[in-house]
């Protein structure tokens, strides 16, 4: 893919962007402040520009000039605290810092807020790299995307670390796939398996590995582990190219207190609150964004948009949004500040959200933001004009913790906790939900999705094929971490690849056809997805058969036709000549049979077809009877 050739031009700071920038809605500020190609007098070279309101005096150091502290000055522009300087001659790929003097006199050696490209770590310098020069070839999916009603779409994302999704074996650095070989494979692996988008986790650069992202240093850079943002823009739009939607994680609401990062970026508190009260995260040892400064909520916001209109980004899940809306979240008595009215939610932070949302909305309608919101806070997708946040969709976080500590349960205790699994559909028309099986739910001695089910070996992957079915018939959109997809007996680490050898077993191979039949199911059957947030599109044939812990439910599409049907046993007792009350004297046809030998199953066979009989049953006119085996999901379309 060639570059696109560079337009010089003079990257000028007017008094009208400096305004702008104070106001808190200059939202291409990013190509202002930072390092860019510029033209100046005649001259061509790198403009850099820094916002450091507290600071006595700014030079811009590195490699060009030999670190040297006194060679490069920068002139303060105006009141607003925005500092400039031009370097003719100066190219791409030069490490520089910001050398800030504090009103104390203190020098602080910062890595650039708005550097597009950065040093790989261990390093912490910047590095000049302009915006992405891309020809981009994907405008026919941009262009189909903002005409859908994305509530309406199906949406089965694959959550996805590139570190360590796969290594290259046998080499002496850590063997990462570089943004463009990681394109070519991820492509492959999910056309093959029938997801809609991947969501990759830890794209905003960060010191820690082990941090997994979600300690950003570098919020407009794509990290250097894996290329160059050339190389990210390539993986992007290699995926659009095949109809593979990309999400990207978000993390605006902490950053670490790293000396060459945002923390006291000018020698005081710039990015944060000043008020450690306000300003950090006593549990996570970060620092918390001050939402009510105009220039920082402008930082972020302009930064989500810079993902997007750089990128092409499809989405953002914006990860703990309760740890922005609640001021005493994970604190203390004495540890926070009441707001104005006394109380505990953050006004600026709420006020935040609804302009972030409603600019995005407004400029790429088919762009989501999806929130990470554990708590039962109101109208998270409501409107803002609605006094909603106006995000797309909220993880829902209640279906994720009842669903696993249910299938956790040895089945004979099942029976007790049935409402475990019925209970999220009694709240469902609330939001707008995605079902979340995430990388939070394999990590920290929770063990894999496979190892908290119960069981004999063969046992669990039984449970977990029952689980997926149920996941999948369930209202809401779907999200699934990488691995989980095919038996990932280990918990993930950041530091190894999955498990792939896994897949020279048949259980594995049959779980991984097993979640591509799941997700070919979900695409093919528009009852699966139109109807997400109403009851219309949702029917319990019977949520109460406890003491034999079966389910049965109906889905259901816009024009009522091919509705599907869910039968659940969530035991491992056979259920011979089960009953399941049906709607209509009809035939009903097999479509998903989960214990089928391919899958890893057992092989006992549910009939292909079932004729309906006029028998009353479950409160419906008619009946289907068959023989439901142990732990098997079998769905009907009719």
């Amino acid at each position: 893919m060639a570059k696109t050739e560079k337009k010089w031009e003079n990257v000028f700071l007017s008094e009208d962007d400096q305004y702008l920038f104070a106001q808190g809605t200059h939202y291409d500020i990013y190509k202002k402040l930072g390092a860019h190609l510029s033209e100046e007098n005649g001259q061509r070279g790198m403009s850099f520009a820094v916002w450091a309101p507290h600071a006595q005096c700014v030079h811009v150091v590195g490699d060009f000039n030999g670190w040297n502290e006194e060679s490069h000055p920068m002139q303060k522009l105006g009141s607003g605290g925005i500092y400039k300087a031009f370097v003719p001659g100066l190219g791409l790929g030069e490490l520089y810092k910001y050398l800030i003097t504090a009103a104390d006199g203190r020098k602080l050696y910062k890595a650039d807020p708005f550097a597009n490209y950065a040093q790989k770590r261990p390093g912490t310098a910047s590095i000049t790299a302009d915006l992405p020069s891309f020809s981009w070839t994907d405008g026919a999916w941009l262009e189909k995307r903002d005409q859908q009603d994305v509530q309406k779409q199906p949406l089965a994302i694959y959550e996805c670390h590139i570190g360590s999704w796969m290594r290259h074996p046998g080499r002496e650095d850590e063997g990462f796939y570089n943004y463009r070989e990681f394109a070519d494979r991820i492509v492959t692996y999910l056309k093959e398996l029938k997801y809609t988008h991947v969501e990759l986790i830890g794209i905003a650069e960060h010191p820690l590995d082990a941090s997994w992202g979600y300690q950003v240093t570098g919020y407009y850079a794509p990290t250097s582990r894996y290329g160059t943002p050339e190389d990210f823009a390539y993986l992007v739009n290699t995926l659009h190219r095949h109809k593979i939607g990309v999400i990207l994680d978000w993390v605006p609401a902490h950053f670490p207190r790293d000396a060459y990062g945002l923390a006291d970026f000018d020698g005081e508190a710039l990015f944060e609150h000043p008020d450690p009260r306000l300003g950090e995260h006593p549990d996570w040892g970060t620092k918390i964004f001050n939402y009510g400064k105009t220039e920082v909520k402008n930082f972020l916001i302009a930064n989500a948009l810079y993902w997007i209109r750089e990128f092409h980004i499809d989405g953002l899940r914006v990860d703990a949004v309760a740890s922005m809306l609640y001021l005493d979240y994970g604190k203390k008595d004495g540890q926070w500040v009441a707001n104005k009215y006394g109380g505990n939610k953050n006004l600026e932070a709420i006020e935040f959200f609804k302009h972030m949302n409603t600019v995005i909305r407004g400029a790429f309608p088919g762009v989501m933001t999806i929130a990470e919101e554990s708590t039962a806070w109101p109208m998270v997708t409501g409107p803002a004009e609605e006094g909603g946040l106006d995000f797309s969709f909220k993880w829902n976080m209640g279906w994720m913790h009842d669903f696993c500590e249910y299938m956790k349960l040895d089945p004979y205790f099942r029976k007790n906790n049935h409402y475990g699994l019925t209970f999220a559909m009694s709240y469902n028309n609330s939001e707008n939900y995605i079902l979340p099986l995430s990388h939070d739910e394999v990590v920290h001695l929770k063990c894999s999705m496979l190892n908290k089910m119960p069981g004999y070996h063969v046992d669990k992957y039984a449970n977990l094929r029952v689980g997926y079915a149920y996941m999948f018939g369930h209202s809401g959109k779907k999200l699934l971490f990488m691995g989980q997809e095919f038996g990932q007996e280990r918990e993930w680490s950041e530091e190894r690849e999955l498990d792939w050898f896994l897949l020279e077993n048949p259980l594995n191979r049959g779980m991984q056809e097993y979640v591509g039949a799941l997700l070919e199911m979900y695409r093919k059957y528009p009852c699966l997805y139109e109807i997400d947030r109403d009851w219309a599109g949702f029917e319990w044939v019977n949520a109460n058969d406890a003491d034999r812990s079966t389910y049965s439910f109906i889905r259901r599409s816009l024009d009522g036709k091919k509705s599907l049907l869910f039968v659940l046993n969530m035991t491992p007792i056979a259920r011979p000549d089960y009953c399941v009350g049906v709607p209509k004297k009809k035939k009903y046809r097999l479509v998903l049979n989960s214990v089928e030998e391919r899958f890893g199953g057992t092989g006992e066979k549910i009939p292909e077809e079932i004729a309906a009989t006029e028998e009353p049953s479950d409160g419906k006119p008619c009946r289907i009877t068959f023989d439901l085996p142990p732990y098997a999901a079998a769905v009907f379309v009719f």
